[in-house]
C-alpha cells in the first residue's frame, strides 16, 4: 500500500515536472544562484573557469565525505572495529596529502594566471571612452569626438524611491537598474574604458560584461571588452563602491548595437552637442 502511494506520487511529480514546472522553477531565481556566462570573450573565458574550479571543489569533497562516510559505516564499533593505536605517523601520507594538493593548486593556478594576463590586456582597442564617475551617476566621454554623455537613475525610478510617492517599485520596469541616457557601443569591436572619479571612490562594474573596475579620484584604471556580434542588447549594472547617500541609484546600463547602428549614433550625438554648444551663448545673453 505504501508502495504504491509512494508510485503515485512519483508519477504525479514527473508529470508536474513535464507539464511545466519546469519553466516555473527557473523564473523563481534558481537559475540565477550561478555567475552569468555574460556576452564578451573574457566573461564567458572567467564563467569557463569558474565552473572548472567549481567542479574540482566538488570532486574534493565528493572523495573527502566520501571517505568519512565510509570510514563510519564500516568501521564502526557495532560492526567490532577496533581502533588502532600503533599508527602515529606514516611518511608516504604525508608526502601524498602535501603533492596532491599542490598538483591541485598548480593545475588550477595556471589558467587562472592565463586569464587575469588577458584580462588586463588593453591593447589595440577600437574605441576609447573615459568613464567619470561622481555622486551619483556616471559622464561618458567618447576618446577622439567632441561625444560625452551624462548618465543618471532614471526619472521613473527616482519617483518610485520618493517617500510616499504612492508608485510601486515592482510596477517600475528596472526598478533601480534604468537611466536617462545609456552607454551607446558597438559589438565585435575592442572597447578600453578609462575610469576615473571627480569626487570619492566609486566602482564601475556590469556583470554581462565582465568588467568591474574602481574609479578613483586622481587616478585612471584601466578596462576593456569585447562583445560577440551577435550580442546585442542592453546590459545593466551599478556602482559597487559605497560612495555616499544616494549609492543605491548609480546604475549603469550598456546599449550595445551594430557598428553601423553605433555610428549613426555618434553622428546624430556629436551633431546634437554640437548644436547645445552654439545654443549656449545665446541663453546666457538672453537671461541677461
Amino acid at each position: 500500500m505504501k508502495r504504491a502511494r509512494l508510485g503515485k506520487l512519483l508519477g504525479t511529480l514527473a508529470l508536474a515536472l513535464a507539464g511545466g514546472a519546469l519553466p516555473a522553477w527557473g523564473k523563481s531565481g534558481w537559475d540565477e544562484l550561478n555567475m552569468p556566462r555574460g556576452v564578451t570573450n573574457v566573461s564567458t573565458r572567467i564563467y569557463a573557469l569558474h565552473m572548472m574550479a567549481f567542479w574540482v571543489c566538488v570532486g574534493i569533497a565528493a572523495v573527502v565525505f566520501g571517505v568519512m562516510i565510509w570510514s563510519l559505516v564500516f568501521h564502526r564499533k557495532s560492526r567490532g572495529a577496533v581502533p588502532d593505536i600503533s599508527l602515529t605517523h606514516s611518511t608516504k601520507v604525508e608526502i601524498v596529502w602535501t603533492i596532491v594538493p599542490v598538483l591541485i593548486l598548480v593545475s588550477m593556478a595556471i589558467p587562472a594566471a592565463r586569464l587575469l594576463v588577458r584580462i588586463n590586456n588593453n591593447t589595440d582597442s577600437q574605441l576609447s571612452i573615459r568613464v567619470t564617475g561622481f555622486q551619483w551617476g556616471w559622464r561618458y566621454q567618447y576618446v577622439g569626438s567632441n561625444v560625452s554623455v551624462i548618465s543618471k537613475l532614471s526619472e521613473s525610478s527616482t519617483d518610485a524611491s520618493m517617500m510616499h510617492s504612492g508608485i510601486s517599485p515592482t510596477s517600475v520596469p528596472h526598478y533601480l537598474l534604468s537611466v536617462d541616457h545609456p552607454i551607446v557601443v558597438p559589438v565585435g569591436e575592442k572597447i578600453r574604458l578609462l575610469i576615473t572619479s571627480i569626487d570619492v571612490i566609486h566602482s564601475w562594474w556590469v556583470p554581462d560584461l565582465g568588467v568591474k573596475r574602481d574609479a578613483i579620484p586622481g587616478f585612471i584604471n584601466q578596462a576593456s571588452f569585447t562583445i560577440a556580434p551577435d550580442k546585442t542588447g542592453t546590459y545593466r549594472g551599478q556602482c559597487t563602491e559605497l560612495c555616499g547617500r544616494g549609492h543605491a541609484y548609480m546604475p549603469i546600463v550598456v546599449h550595445a548595437v551594430s557598428p553601423a547602428a553605433f555610428q549613426a549614433w555618434l553622428k546624430q550625438q556629436s551633431a546634437l552637442d554640437k548644436e547645445a554648444a552654439a545654443g549656449a551663448p545665446a541663453t546666457a545673453v538672453t537671461r541677461s
